[in-house]
Protein backbone atom coordinates (compact mmCIF):
# COMPACT_ATOMS: atom_id res chain seq x y z
CA UNK A 1 0.00 0.00 0.00
CA UNK A 2 2.73 2.36 1.13
CA UNK A 3 4.36 1.41 -2.22
CA UNK A 4 2.14 2.44 -4.56
CA UNK A 5 1.54 5.54 -2.80
CA UNK A 6 4.65 6.71 -3.20
CA UNK A 7 4.60 5.68 -6.64
CA UNK A 8 1.56 8.01 -7.13
CA UNK A 9 3.16 10.75 -5.76
CA UNK A 10 6.46 10.62 -7.46
CA UNK A 11 4.40 10.09 -11.03
CA UNK A 12 2.45 13.62 -9.64
CA UNK A 13 5.88 15.69 -9.06
CA UNK A 14 7.28 14.69 -12.53
CA UNK A 15 4.15 15.48 -13.93
CA UNK A 16 3.77 18.83 -12.07
CA UNK A 17 7.60 19.61 -12.99
CA UNK A 18 7.27 18.86 -16.74
CA UNK A 19 4.34 21.04 -16.78
CA UNK A 20 6.37 23.89 -15.69
CA UNK A 21 8.74 23.46 -19.15
CA UNK A 22 7.47 24.81 -22.53
CA UNK A 23 6.98 22.51 -25.41
CA UNK A 24 8.20 24.00 -28.66
CA UNK A 25 7.62 21.55 -32.02
CA UNK A 26 10.60 23.02 -33.48
CA UNK A 27 12.75 21.51 -30.77
CA UNK A 28 15.65 18.91 -32.05
CA UNK A 29 15.82 15.70 -30.13
CA UNK A 30 17.65 15.58 -26.81
CA UNK A 31 21.19 15.00 -26.81
CA UNK A 32 22.33 11.33 -25.69
CA UNK A 33 23.04 11.70 -22.18
CA UNK A 34 27.22 10.33 -21.01
CA UNK A 35 27.68 6.98 -20.09
CA UNK A 36 27.54 7.30 -16.13
CA UNK A 37 30.81 4.92 -15.39
CA UNK A 38 29.74 2.51 -12.88
CA UNK A 39 29.60 3.08 -9.04
CA UNK A 40 32.17 1.21 -7.04
CA UNK A 41 30.57 -1.16 -4.45
CA UNK A 42 33.49 -2.08 -2.75
CA UNK A 43 37.28 -1.77 -2.11
CA UNK A 44 39.49 -3.38 -3.75
CA UNK A 45 40.96 -7.11 -2.72
CA UNK A 46 44.49 -7.09 -2.29
CA UNK A 47 45.16 -10.54 -1.03
CA UNK A 48 45.85 -12.55 -4.30
CA UNK A 49 48.33 -9.58 -5.89
CA UNK A 50 49.99 -9.83 -2.06
CA UNK A 51 50.58 -13.57 -2.12
CA UNK A 52 51.55 -12.74 -5.97
CA UNK A 53 54.38 -9.99 -5.34
CA UNK A 54 54.90 -9.84 -1.88
CA UNK A 55 58.23 -12.99 -1.97
CA UNK A 56 60.32 -10.79 -3.84
CA UNK A 57 60.15 -7.89 -1.89
CA UNK A 58 63.31 -7.96 0.28
CA UNK A 59 64.53 -6.64 3.58
CA UNK A 60 67.82 -4.79 3.85
CA UNK A 61 70.07 -4.66 6.82
CA UNK A 62 73.49 -2.48 6.83
CA UNK A 63 76.12 -2.77 9.03
CA UNK A 64 79.15 -0.36 8.92
CA UNK A 65 82.32 -1.29 10.71
CA UNK A 66 83.90 1.82 13.43
CA UNK A 67 86.40 2.00 15.21
CA UNK A 68 86.73 3.02 18.70
CA UNK A 69 88.45 5.99 19.73
CA UNK A 70 88.62 9.47 21.35
CA UNK A 71 86.48 10.14 18.31
CA UNK A 72 83.95 7.68 18.35
CA UNK A 73 80.66 7.78 19.88
CA UNK A 74 80.37 6.32 23.52
CA UNK A 75 78.70 3.32 24.69
CA UNK A 76 75.63 5.00 25.73
CA UNK A 77 75.07 7.26 22.87
CA UNK A 78 75.35 4.91 20.24
CA UNK A 79 72.82 2.65 21.81
CA UNK A 80 70.36 5.17 22.50
CA UNK A 81 70.46 6.41 18.60
CA UNK A 82 70.65 2.90 17.69
CA UNK A 83 67.64 2.13 19.72
CA UNK A 84 65.61 5.64 18.81
CA UNK A 85 66.12 5.60 15.33
CA UNK A 86 66.31 2.21 13.49
CA UNK A 87 64.82 -0.05 16.13
CA UNK A 88 67.75 -2.11 17.71
CA UNK A 89 66.70 -3.54 20.35
CA UNK A 90 68.22 -2.42 24.08
CA UNK A 91 71.00 -5.10 25.12
CA UNK A 92 68.82 -7.96 27.30
CA UNK A 93 68.29 -6.97 30.92
CA UNK A 94 68.43 -3.34 30.76
CA UNK A 95 65.67 -1.07 30.47
CA UNK A 96 65.33 1.60 27.72
CA UNK A 97 66.68 4.21 30.40
CA UNK A 98 69.01 2.71 32.21
CA UNK A 99 72.88 3.12 31.12
CA UNK A 100 74.57 0.13 29.64
CA UNK A 101 77.76 -1.35 31.10
CA UNK A 102 80.87 -0.71 29.74
CA UNK A 103 82.79 -2.54 28.12
CA UNK A 104 86.73 -3.09 27.06
CA UNK A 105 86.96 -1.02 24.04
CA UNK A 106 88.12 -3.42 20.50
CA UNK A 107 90.04 -2.48 17.31
CA UNK A 108 86.88 -2.75 15.42
CA UNK A 109 83.17 -3.19 15.75
CA UNK A 110 80.29 -3.93 13.35
CA UNK A 111 77.08 -2.23 14.16
CA UNK A 112 73.69 -1.69 12.60
CA UNK A 113 73.50 1.18 10.50
CA UNK A 114 69.82 1.07 9.18
CA UNK A 115 66.85 -0.99 7.94
CA UNK A 116 65.49 -0.37 4.52
CA UNK A 117 63.85 -2.55 1.85
CA UNK A 118 64.51 -3.41 -2.00
CA UNK A 119 62.66 -5.45 -4.38
CA UNK A 120 64.03 -8.66 -7.04
CA UNK A 121 63.95 -7.75 -10.29
CA UNK A 122 65.62 -10.86 -12.34
CA UNK A 123 65.96 -14.71 -11.13
CA UNK A 124 69.48 -14.27 -10.80
CA UNK A 125 69.56 -11.91 -8.17
CA UNK A 126 69.74 -8.46 -9.61
CA UNK A 127 67.76 -6.23 -6.36
CA UNK A 128 66.76 -2.57 -6.71
CA UNK A 129 66.15 -0.07 -3.75
CA UNK A 130 67.60 3.40 -2.76
CA UNK A 131 70.83 4.89 -2.52
CA UNK A 132 70.49 6.35 0.80
CA UNK A 133 69.84 2.86 1.97
CA UNK A 134 73.03 1.39 1.08
CA UNK A 135 75.01 4.74 1.40
CA UNK A 136 78.25 4.39 3.71
CA UNK A 137 77.56 0.53 4.44
CA UNK A 138 80.45 -1.66 5.18
CA UNK A 139 77.92 -4.77 4.53
CA UNK A 140 74.60 -5.29 3.16
CA UNK A 141 72.39 -8.58 4.33
CA UNK A 142 69.38 -9.17 1.93
CA UNK A 143 66.58 -11.15 4.24
CA UNK A 144 63.69 -12.99 1.47
CA UNK A 145 60.55 -13.56 3.02
CA UNK A 146 61.26 -17.46 3.29
CA UNK A 147 63.73 -16.42 5.57
CA UNK A 148 66.57 -16.75 3.65
CA UNK A 149 69.64 -14.12 3.99
CA UNK A 150 72.32 -13.08 1.32
CA UNK A 151 75.28 -10.65 1.18
CA UNK A 152 74.85 -8.17 -1.57
CA UNK A 153 76.94 -6.55 -3.60
CA UNK A 154 77.06 -2.79 -4.23
CA UNK A 155 77.16 -2.86 -8.06
CA UNK A 156 76.63 0.92 -7.83
CA UNK A 157 74.35 3.53 -6.00
CA UNK A 158 73.24 7.00 -7.88
CA UNK A 159 73.02 9.75 -5.25
CA UNK A 160 71.40 12.37 -7.33
CA UNK A 161 68.24 9.99 -8.67
CA UNK A 162 68.40 7.55 -5.36
CA UNK A 163 68.89 4.45 -6.95
CA UNK A 164 71.37 1.42 -6.10
CA UNK A 165 71.80 -1.58 -7.48
CA UNK A 166 72.68 -4.76 -5.73
CA UNK A 167 73.57 -8.58 -6.78
CA UNK A 168 72.55 -11.44 -4.77
CA UNK A 169 74.30 -14.86 -5.34
CA UNK A 170 71.41 -16.69 -6.07
CA UNK A 171 69.17 -18.06 -9.72
CA UNK A 172 65.68 -18.87 -9.32
CA UNK A 173 64.84 -16.25 -7.19
CA UNK A 174 60.85 -14.71 -7.08
CA UNK A 175 60.94 -11.28 -9.09
CA UNK A 176 58.71 -8.67 -9.94
CA UNK A 177 57.72 -8.03 -13.38
CA UNK A 178 58.65 -4.16 -14.24
CA UNK A 179 55.65 -1.71 -15.26
CA UNK A 180 55.06 1.37 -17.85
CA UNK A 181 55.34 4.38 -14.98
CA UNK A 182 54.53 6.62 -17.94
CA UNK A 183 50.83 5.39 -18.36
CA UNK A 184 49.86 5.45 -14.60
CA UNK A 185 46.78 7.43 -13.77
CA UNK A 186 46.14 9.84 -10.89
CA UNK A 187 43.99 7.97 -8.71
CA UNK A 188 44.71 4.51 -9.33
CA UNK A 189 44.87 2.21 -6.75
CA UNK A 190 48.60 1.04 -5.69
CA UNK A 191 50.37 -0.53 -2.54
CA UNK A 192 53.49 -0.38 -0.92
CA UNK A 193 55.55 -3.26 0.85
CA UNK A 194 58.67 -2.92 3.18
CA UNK A 195 59.90 -2.68 6.67
CA UNK A 196 58.94 0.27 8.05
CA UNK A 197 60.30 0.61 11.29
CA UNK A 198 62.09 -2.89 11.03
CA UNK A 199 58.38 -4.40 10.76
CA UNK A 200 58.92 -6.61 7.60
CA UNK A 201 56.80 -7.42 5.19
CA UNK A 202 54.34 -4.59 6.06
CA UNK A 203 51.55 -4.07 3.29
CA UNK A 204 50.00 -0.42 2.64
CA UNK A 205 47.60 0.64 0.14
CA UNK A 206 46.21 3.87 -1.41
CA UNK A 207 46.34 6.16 -4.49
CA UNK A 208 48.38 7.96 -6.56
CA UNK A 209 47.80 11.67 -5.91
CA UNK A 210 49.72 13.21 -8.69
CA UNK A 211 52.51 12.98 -11.29
CA UNK A 212 55.93 14.55 -11.92
CA UNK A 213 56.13 16.37 -9.01
CA UNK A 214 59.63 18.28 -9.16
CA UNK A 215 60.89 17.45 -6.12
CA UNK A 216 63.95 15.62 -7.22
CA UNK A 217 66.77 17.09 -9.68
CA UNK A 218 66.56 14.53 -12.10
CA UNK A 219 63.34 12.75 -12.04
CA UNK A 220 60.16 13.86 -11.96
CA UNK A 221 58.57 12.08 -8.69
CA UNK A 222 55.01 9.75 -8.35
CA UNK A 223 53.16 11.50 -5.48
CA UNK A 224 50.88 8.83 -3.30
CA UNK A 225 48.96 8.76 -0.25
CA UNK A 226 50.44 5.07 0.74
CA UNK A 227 51.59 5.11 4.45
CA UNK A 228 55.93 5.21 4.20
CA UNK A 229 57.72 5.32 7.06
CA UNK A 230 61.37 5.00 8.24
CA UNK A 231 62.44 1.51 6.82
CA UNK A 232 60.18 1.28 3.50
CA UNK A 233 62.78 3.57 1.75
CA UNK A 234 63.71 1.33 -1.43
CA UNK A 235 60.56 -0.62 -1.20
CA UNK A 236 58.61 -1.52 -4.74
CA UNK A 237 54.87 0.57 -5.43
CA UNK A 238 52.87 -1.60 -6.70
CA UNK A 239 49.96 -0.97 -9.32
CA UNK A 240 47.09 -3.89 -9.34
CA UNK A 241 48.56 -5.67 -12.60
CA UNK A 242 51.17 -6.76 -9.81
CA UNK A 243 54.10 -4.30 -11.94
CA UNK A 244 56.42 -2.27 -10.11
CA UNK A 245 55.87 1.20 -11.05
CA UNK A 246 58.27 3.50 -8.66
CA UNK A 247 61.01 2.78 -5.89
CA UNK A 248 59.29 4.54 -2.30
CA UNK A 249 61.67 7.08 -1.18
CA UNK A 250 60.77 10.15 -0.18
CA UNK A 251 58.15 11.48 2.44
CA UNK A 252 56.86 15.20 2.79
CA UNK A 253 56.79 15.91 6.43
CA UNK A 254 57.32 18.31 9.23
CA UNK A 255 56.89 16.11 12.16
CA UNK A 256 59.28 13.35 10.48
CA UNK A 257 56.65 10.72 10.56
CA UNK A 258 53.90 10.14 7.58
CA UNK A 259 51.74 12.61 6.94
CA UNK A 260 49.74 11.39 3.97
CA UNK A 261 52.38 12.78 0.87
CA UNK A 262 55.10 10.16 -0.32
CA UNK A 263 56.99 10.07 -2.95
CA UNK A 264 58.41 7.21 -5.28
CA UNK A 265 61.07 7.27 -8.28
CA UNK A 266 59.22 6.49 -11.06
CA UNK A 267 60.27 2.99 -12.28
CA UNK A 268 61.21 3.75 -16.20
CA UNK A 269 63.53 6.35 -14.81
CA UNK A 270 65.18 4.25 -12.17
CA UNK A 271 65.55 1.61 -14.75
CA UNK A 272 68.05 3.59 -17.05
CA UNK A 273 69.97 4.50 -14.17
CA UNK A 274 70.20 0.74 -13.22
CA UNK A 275 70.91 -0.67 -16.20
CA UNK A 276 73.77 2.47 -16.15
CA UNK A 277 75.14 0.98 -12.74
CA UNK A 278 74.70 -2.59 -14.12
CA UNK A 279 77.20 -2.07 -16.96
CA UNK A 280 79.83 0.47 -15.35
CA UNK A 281 79.19 1.18 -11.82
CA UNK A 282 78.15 4.95 -12.51
CA UNK A 283 75.27 6.76 -14.04
CA UNK A 284 77.13 9.47 -16.94
CA UNK A 285 74.70 12.17 -17.15
CA UNK A 286 75.24 15.99 -19.57
CA UNK A 287 76.01 19.16 -18.43
CA UNK A 288 76.05 23.05 -20.40
CA UNK A 289 77.84 24.78 -17.72
CA UNK A 290 75.08 27.72 -16.28
CA UNK A 291 73.83 28.74 -13.15
CA UNK A 292 69.48 28.92 -13.78
CA UNK A 293 66.87 30.77 -12.45
CA UNK A 294 63.39 30.68 -12.44
CA UNK A 295 61.27 33.51 -14.18
CA UNK A 296 58.65 35.74 -12.85
CA UNK A 297 55.86 36.50 -14.49
CA UNK A 298 56.69 40.32 -13.69
CA UNK A 299 60.18 39.51 -15.64
CA UNK A 300 58.94 37.58 -18.14
CA UNK A 301 56.59 40.53 -19.04
CA UNK A 302 58.73 42.62 -19.30
CA UNK A 303 61.14 41.24 -21.88
CA UNK A 304 58.29 40.61 -24.03
CA UNK A 305 57.96 37.40 -23.67
CA UNK A 306 54.05 37.59 -22.61
CA UNK A 307 53.94 34.67 -20.08
CA UNK A 308 56.61 33.00 -17.86
CA UNK A 309 58.39 30.48 -19.34
CA UNK A 310 62.27 29.45 -19.97
CA UNK A 311 64.82 29.91 -17.17
CA UNK A 312 67.01 32.66 -16.89
CA UNK A 313 70.95 32.10 -17.26
CA UNK A 314 72.67 33.88 -14.12
CA UNK A 315 75.46 32.66 -14.16
CA UNK A 316 77.56 30.91 -17.25
CA UNK A 317 80.77 28.96 -16.00
CA UNK A 318 84.17 30.70 -17.35
CA UNK A 319 85.70 28.09 -19.79
CA UNK A 320 82.60 25.72 -19.99
CA UNK A 321 80.31 24.18 -22.85
CA UNK A 322 78.18 27.38 -23.11
CA UNK A 323 80.43 30.26 -22.62
CA UNK A 324 82.49 28.34 -25.40
CA UNK A 325 79.80 28.36 -27.34
CA UNK A 326 78.43 31.82 -26.90
CA UNK A 327 75.58 31.48 -24.19
CA UNK A 328 75.46 34.97 -22.13
CA UNK A 329 74.01 35.63 -18.58
CA UNK A 330 70.55 36.78 -19.06
CA UNK A 331 69.92 35.22 -21.56
CA UNK A 332 66.49 33.30 -21.44
CA UNK A 333 66.74 29.57 -22.38
CA UNK A 334 63.00 28.99 -24.43
CA UNK A 335 64.07 25.42 -25.75
CA UNK A 336 66.53 22.14 -25.67
CA UNK A 337 66.96 20.67 -28.78
CA UNK A 338 63.66 21.87 -29.88
CA UNK A 339 61.66 20.98 -26.38
CA UNK A 340 59.86 24.01 -24.76
CA UNK A 341 61.67 24.57 -21.27
CA UNK A 342 59.51 25.53 -18.45
CA UNK A 343 61.08 25.42 -15.38
CA UNK A 344 64.96 24.98 -14.51
CA UNK A 345 63.92 20.88 -13.85
CA UNK A 346 62.91 20.72 -17.02
CA UNK A 347 66.45 22.04 -18.69
CA UNK A 348 68.18 19.92 -15.62
CA UNK A 349 66.65 17.07 -16.63
CA UNK A 350 66.64 16.97 -20.23
CA UNK A 351 70.37 18.09 -20.64
CA UNK A 352 71.58 15.31 -18.15
CA UNK A 353 69.78 12.78 -20.79
CA UNK A 354 71.69 14.24 -23.81
CA UNK A 355 74.83 11.74 -24.23
CA UNK A 356 78.03 13.26 -23.41
CA UNK A 357 80.44 14.64 -26.70
CA UNK A 358 76.72 15.11 -28.88
CA UNK A 359 75.65 18.71 -29.83
CA UNK A 360 72.29 20.42 -28.76
CA UNK A 361 70.60 23.47 -30.33
CA UNK A 362 69.98 25.74 -27.26
CA UNK A 363 67.17 28.60 -28.03
CA UNK A 364 67.64 31.68 -25.56
CA UNK A 365 65.50 35.12 -26.07
CA UNK A 366 68.31 37.93 -25.99
CA UNK A 367 67.20 41.82 -26.10
CA UNK A 368 63.76 40.74 -27.86
CA UNK A 369 64.74 38.31 -30.48
CA UNK A 370 65.20 34.42 -30.10
CA UNK A 371 68.16 32.96 -31.25
CA UNK A 372 69.71 28.70 -31.50
CA UNK A 373 72.97 28.65 -30.46
CA UNK A 374 74.40 24.84 -30.77
CA UNK A 375 76.49 23.49 -27.61
CA UNK A 376 78.49 20.45 -27.11
CA UNK A 377 77.58 18.36 -24.22
CA UNK A 378 80.35 17.22 -21.80
CA UNK A 379 80.20 15.17 -18.50
CA UNK A 380 78.62 16.17 -15.37
CA UNK A 381 80.89 15.42 -12.49
CA UNK A 382 80.52 13.24 -9.71
CA UNK A 383 78.59 14.39 -6.70
CA UNK A 384 81.83 13.42 -4.40
CA UNK A 385 84.20 15.27 -6.99
CA UNK A 386 81.60 18.40 -6.94
CA UNK A 387 82.21 21.62 -5.19
CA UNK A 388 82.03 21.11 -1.41
CA UNK A 389 80.92 23.33 1.30
CA UNK A 390 83.66 26.15 1.56
CA UNK A 391 84.78 27.07 5.18
CA UNK A 392 84.09 30.51 6.75
CA UNK A 393 86.21 32.65 7.87
CA UNK A 394 85.42 34.29 11.84
CA UNK A 395 84.80 37.73 11.54
CA UNK A 396 86.62 40.10 13.71
CA UNK A 397 84.93 41.50 17.04
CA UNK A 398 84.62 45.07 15.87
CA UNK A 399 83.37 43.66 12.41
CA UNK A 400 79.44 44.85 12.00
CA UNK A 401 77.37 43.32 10.07
CA UNK A 402 75.18 44.76 6.72
CA UNK A 403 71.80 45.58 6.54
CA UNK A 404 70.74 42.12 5.45
CA UNK A 405 72.47 41.14 8.38
CA UNK A 406 75.26 39.50 6.46
CA UNK A 407 79.54 39.38 7.05
CA UNK A 408 80.86 38.20 3.80
CA UNK A 409 84.27 38.18 2.77
CA UNK A 410 86.22 37.82 -0.55
CA UNK A 411 87.40 34.48 -2.28
CA UNK A 412 90.70 33.52 -3.37
CA UNK A 413 91.54 33.10 -6.91
CA UNK A 414 92.14 29.10 -6.32
CA UNK A 415 88.69 29.40 -4.78
CA UNK A 416 87.08 31.12 -7.43
CA UNK A 417 89.17 28.05 -9.89
CA UNK A 418 87.71 25.08 -7.88
CA UNK A 419 84.05 26.78 -7.78
CA UNK A 420 84.52 27.50 -11.66
CA UNK A 421 82.81 31.34 -11.03
CA UNK A 422 83.93 35.13 -11.88
CA UNK A 423 83.25 36.27 -8.78
CA UNK A 424 80.75 36.06 -5.57
CA UNK A 425 81.28 36.39 -1.86
CA UNK A 426 81.49 33.82 1.02
CA UNK A 427 79.12 34.01 3.94
CA UNK A 428 80.87 34.40 7.25
CA UNK A 429 78.08 34.67 9.37
CA UNK A 430 74.34 35.32 8.59
CA UNK A 431 71.89 36.95 11.69
CA UNK A 432 68.98 38.93 10.82
CA UNK A 433 66.45 38.83 7.80
CA UNK A 434 69.47 36.67 6.26
CA UNK A 435 69.42 34.36 8.80
CA UNK A 436 65.47 33.69 9.28
CA UNK A 437 65.58 33.57 5.08
CA UNK A 438 68.01 30.15 6.19
CA UNK A 439 71.67 31.66 4.92
CA UNK A 440 74.31 29.93 6.33
CA UNK A 441 78.53 30.82 6.83
CA UNK A 442 79.53 28.87 4.27
CA UNK A 443 77.01 29.62 1.62
CA UNK A 444 78.22 31.52 -1.18
CA UNK A 445 76.61 34.97 -2.84
CA UNK A 446 76.24 35.01 -6.71
CA UNK A 447 74.19 37.73 -7.47
CA UNK A 448 71.70 40.17 -5.65
CA UNK A 449 68.63 41.00 -7.42
CA UNK A 450 69.82 41.44 -10.95
CA UNK A 451 73.64 42.42 -10.56
CA UNK A 452 76.52 39.65 -10.43
CA UNK A 453 78.69 40.15 -7.51
CA UNK A 454 81.86 40.28 -7.54
CA UNK A 455 83.57 41.02 -4.38
CA UNK A 456 82.88 42.08 -0.44
CA UNK A 457 83.08 45.54 -0.76
CA UNK A 458 80.96 45.79 -4.11
CA UNK A 459 78.41 43.93 -2.19
CA UNK A 460 78.28 45.31 0.79
CA UNK A 461 77.99 49.07 -0.97
CA UNK A 462 74.17 47.50 -3.25
CA UNK A 463 73.43 46.01 0.33
CA UNK A 464 73.98 49.88 1.56
CA UNK A 465 71.83 51.10 -1.22
CA UNK A 466 69.13 48.67 -0.75
CA UNK A 467 65.88 49.96 -0.02
CA UNK A 468 64.77 48.59 3.54
CA UNK A 469 61.32 48.09 2.86
CA UNK A 470 61.28 45.94 -0.38
CA UNK A 471 62.46 42.47 -0.41
CA UNK A 472 65.56 41.22 -2.12
CA UNK A 473 66.84 37.95 -4.24
CA UNK A 474 70.05 36.36 -3.30
CA UNK A 475 71.41 33.68 -5.81
CA UNK A 476 73.29 31.62 -3.47
CA UNK A 477 75.25 28.31 -3.99
CA UNK A 478 75.64 25.67 -1.30
CA UNK A 479 77.43 22.84 -2.52
CA UNK A 480 76.52 22.07 -6.08
CA UNK A 481 73.12 23.40 -5.14
CA UNK A 482 71.89 26.96 -6.51
CA UNK A 483 69.03 28.90 -5.82
CA UNK A 484 67.23 32.24 -4.89
CA UNK A 485 66.96 32.98 -1.61
CA UNK A 486 64.15 35.80 -0.96
CA UNK A 487 65.34 38.14 2.47
CA UNK A 488 62.37 40.33 3.41
CA UNK A 489 62.44 42.97 5.94
CA UNK A 490 60.10 43.15 8.97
Amino acid sequence: MTSKVGSTLLAAVLCACASLIPISSSLAAPAPVPAVPPVVTGLPDFTDLIDKVGPAVVNIRTTERIKNGPSAMGDEELQEFLRRFFGVPTPRGQSPGQTPRRRAPQQDEEVQRGVGSGFIISGDGYVLTNAHVVAGADEVIVTLTDRREFKAKVLGADERSDVAVLKLDGNNLPFLRVGDSSKIRVGEWVIAIGSPFNLENTVTAGIISAKSRDTGDYLPLIQSDVAVNPGNSGGPLINMRGEVIGINSQIATLSGGYNGISFAVPVDEAMRVADQLRKTGKVTRGRIGVVMGELSKEVAESLGLGRARGVEVSQVEQGGPADKAGVKVGDIILKFNGQPIESSSDLRRQVGAAPVGSKVTVTVWRQGTQKDIPVTIVELEDPKSASKRMTPKKPSPEATPNALGLHVSDLTEAQRTDQRIPGGVLVDSATGAAGRAGLQPGDLILQLNNTQVTDAKQFNALVAKLDSKKPVALLVRREDQTSYVMIKPR
